[in-house]
């Protein structure tokens, strides 16, 4: 057995796109990863939505049939050695919510749905560790199935990050309808993506970069089409492109696509990512992209490797925004203390978070309670969660966002406006967790660093209950009357917290 969380003899990173579902699985060898074994599956979950983005019951299928076979061959792997993301069509489906407790269990590990941004950043990090390093800065474009996203960095740092709606599922299906090719879908589809580039073109072209990169399967079958037809050597070139097109206008259908290199489920959505390729090139000044081996499911295991050694991004990501608002540190932390105090006595009545994932919400949550009194100290807590809920948070998934924007928001006044984040059902930690944030802050509201009662925390039939001494209360009065307006308050959503002594 493990005697560290570094110690695993393998780790795995699962990547849900709207085209294919990947799994890709490394050793750590000296702080560095071996990738020894994957998979790939071509689901074509996006292919699936309909107008009004719900998601078809045949490509629910698909997704839980693949995710079946991923979880038998990471059965027996411990959950800290797993992270499975799920991107853009997780992201719009209308039922992803209903999807995905049922992929949940399929898999056997935990599902984050990424923004868009968020997705990007780590697509750069993995193309940037299967590149020489290099000084100058490099444009990376991964076109996906759903969305489309756009890098510059330098190093294995991202400087600006954009995610587009658009993809070759997406693109394909909508222009290329039954599979018919011709100039004039080429052309609509092309504009389609120039104009959604055009958001972002003056941003990246004023950043300036030396060395364009592609990454995903449109990029490689790109690249590899190229190259087997004799016009590169593996990059993507203009002339490249415009031949690839005029032959798919040729054949006027994609059943009739037969190219060196290309597999028929990549040539089912080579058009549109095709169509957007060509775009990218046009309006950002391309010449010549070379195509990574690597993509997002490399940065997820990169990531999951600095959490394992403790390099952390969404540490630094909660200190960045600790500066960025002015939170007062030794105010943050005197909470955090508390709070995992209070914790410690309640770990075996956890259900669903082990104590780690307890602890580590309630330490960001602690540290970022407060943000929101840069803007107004009326309600700051909503605005703390706004935040929290809404900013770019590099490393944190958007279910992270939203559990961590639970707890900001209920960690003062009122609970009876949360009663629907705080239903009873499947919640428990949730709640355990609200409390334990609750009572930290109160009993820290003189911002000073006197001692604290001794405080016995424990869970009942139906609610909670407070062990505090009396004598202290009396002498506390302000304390002990916010005590009993919590007793209200959990009063208002059904639970009880007693006072005793």
């Amino acid at each position: 057995m493990p005697t560290k969380k570094s110690d695993f003899p393998e780790i795995a990173a699962v990547d849900l796109g709207s085209n294919s579902f990947r799994l890709q699985l490394a050793r750590v060898a000296d702080g560095h990863l071996i990738f020894h074994d994957s998979l790939r599956e071509a689901v074509r979950l996006g292919a699936g939505l309909d107008a009004k983005n719900n998601l078809s019951i045949d490509a629910q299928q698909r997704a839980i049939d693949c995710l079946k076979r991923f979880g038998e061959r990471l059965r027996g792997l411990p959950p800290q050695a797993v992270r499975a993301v799920a991107t853009n069509t997780f992201r719009v489906a209308r039922n992803a919510p209903n999807l995905m407790a049922e992929a949940q269990a399929a898999l056997g590990f935990p599902i984050e749905i990424i923004a868009g941004r968020e997705e990007a950043r780590m697509i750069f990090v993995g193309v940037s560790h299967s590149l020489p390093p290099v000084t100058h800065k490099r444009l990376v474009i991964d076109i996906g199935g759903g969305s489309t996203e756009f890098i510059i960095g330098q190093d294995l740092e991202p400087i600006e990050m954009e995610s587009l709606y658009m993809g070759c599922v997406s693109y394909s299906l909508r222009y290329f309808p039954e599979g018919k090719l011709n100039a004039d879908a080429f052309e609509q589809a092309r504009i389609a993506a120039a104009a959604e580039i055009q958001s972002i073109r003056k941003h990246f072209v004023a950043e300036g970069w030396e060395e364009a990169v592609g990454s995903s399967g449109t990029a490689k079958a790109l690249g590899e089409i190229i190259r087997l037809s004799g016009l590169s050597e593996g990059e993507i070139t203009r002339e490249g492109l415009e031949f690839l097109r005029q032959h798919l206008i040729k054949v006027k259908d994609i059943k009739k696509i037969e190219l060196p290199g290309l597999s028929a489920d990549r040539a089912a959505v080579l058009p549109g990512g095709l169509a957007i390729m060509t775009a990218a090139f046009d309006a950002l000044k391309i010449e010549r992209m070379t195509a990574a081996s690597s993509a997002l499911r490399e940065g997820v295991l990169y990531e999951l490797l600095g959490r394992l050694h403790d390099r952390d991004i969404r540490e630094v990501t909660v200190s960045s925004f600790m500066r960025r608002y002015h939170v007062e540190p030794d105010q943050a932390e005197r909470v955090r203390d508390m709070a995992l105090r209070l914790l410690s006595q309640c770990t075996g009545l956890l259900q669903q978070w082990d104590e780690d994932t307890a602890a580590q919400y309630l330490t960001w949550a602690a540290r970022l309670h407060e943000i929101g009194v840069s803007i107004a100290h009326a309600a700051y807590h909503k605005h703390s969660a706004y935040i929290v809920e809404n900013a770019d948070m590099p490393g944190f998934s958007n279910m992270e966002q939203e559990t961590l924007g639970l707890l900001v928001r209920a960690h003062r006044r009122s609970l009876a406006k949360l009663d629907t984040s705080l239903s009873l059902v499947g919640n428990q930690d949730r709640l355990l967790l609200v409390l334990i944030l609750r009572l930290a802050v109160l009993f820290h509201r003189n911002r000073q660093p006197d001692n604290r009662p001794d405080l016995v925390l424990s869970i009942t039939k139906t609610g909670y209950q407070l062990e505090i001494d009396s004598d202290w209360l009396k002498e506390n009065p302000l304390t002990e009357a916010e005590l009993l307006n919590e007793v209200a308050y959990w009063k208002e959503v059904g639970l009880s917290l007693s006072l005793g002594s």
